[in-house]
C-alpha cells in the first residue's frame, strides 16, 4: 500500500546527529510519533555518542534493532516509525519520488550543516535533505554550537537562502521554566509550529 493512502497525517524526516542536545531530538521524536505523524529516523554515527553521553541509550548498529528500541521506547504504532542506516540508499527519504513532507534535523552539528550547504551526500541524512531542498520541502535545521564562526553563519545564510529554516536551540525563558524540561519542550514547540503540528507544550505568548 503506498504511503499517501496509509493513515499518517504527516510524513517527517528525522535526523539526529552530534551536536549537544539529545533531549532535543528525543522529545520531538516523542511528540511526532504521539501526533500521530510517520517518522523516518536517522542517527548519525556521532549521534549515537551523543545519546550514550547525554540521554544513556545505547543506539543498536541494526536499524531493525534500533527501530524496534525506539518503538517500545515511544509506543509507535506499527509501521509508524521507521529507522534508517547512513548508508540505507534504498531508504524513501533517499529519493525525490517520495520525499517526506518534512525533515527536521535536531540537533544538527556544525559538520553537517557545512555538507548539506556544500550539496555533497555523503551519508543518508545529507542525501535526504538534500532531496529535502530541491523538492521543496521544509528543511528545519536546529543547529547547536556556540559562538559561530563565519563559516557556520555563511554555511546558515546559504541555506537559509536556498529555503531551509535555520533554528538554533536558543530557548527562550520569558515563561519562566522550573525545570530542563520546560526548556526541551519551548525549542521542540517551535519546531511543531513549523511542522504544524499542533501541540501545548508551552503557553502561546499573550494569553492568560
Amino acid at each position: 500500500m503506498p504511503d499517501s493512502i496509509k493513515p499518517w497525517n504527516k510524513s517527517i524526516a528525522l535526523a539526529i546527529t552530534g551536536a549537544s542536545g539529545a533531549q532535543y531530538g528525543l522529545r520531538l521524536l516523542e511528540c511526532l510519533l504521539e501526533s500521530g505523524a510517520r517518522v523516518y529516523l536517522m542517527v548519525s554515527q556521532a549521534g549515537q555518542v551523543l545519546l550514550r553521553m547525554e540521554a544513556n541509550i545505547e543506539v543498536a548498529s541494526r536499524p531493525e534493532d534500533a527501530e524496534r528500541f525506539f518503538a517500545e521506547r515511544f509506543g509507535s504504532r506499527p509501521g509508524q516509525l521507521r529507522v534508517f542506516g547512513r548508508r540505507q540508499w534504498t531508504a524513501p527519504v533517499a529519493s525525490g519520488t517520495n520525499p517526506p513532507d518534512a525533515m527536521v534535523v535536531c540537533p544538527c552539528t556544525t559538520g553537517t550543516l557545512a555538507t548539506i550547504a556544500s550539496g555533497m551526500s555523503q551519508d543518508l541524512i545529507d542525501r535526504a535533505a538534500d532531496v529535502t531542498l530541491k523538492e521543496h520541502r521544509k528543511l528545519i535545521l536546529v543547529v547547536r554550537e556556540t559562538p559561530f564562526s563565519i563559516i557556520h553563519l555563511e554555511n546558515m545564510l546559504r541555506l537559509a537562502k536556498a529555503g531551509a529554516v535555520i533554528m538554533p536551540a536558543n530557548p527562550g525563558f520569558y515563561f519562566n521554566p522550573r525545570t530542563v524540561h520546560e526548556i526541551v519542550d519551548f525549542m521542540v514547540a517551535r519546531v511543531l509550529d513549523h511542522l504544524e503540528i499542533p501541540h501545548e507544550l508551552t503557553p502561546r505568548w499573550g494569553t492568560d
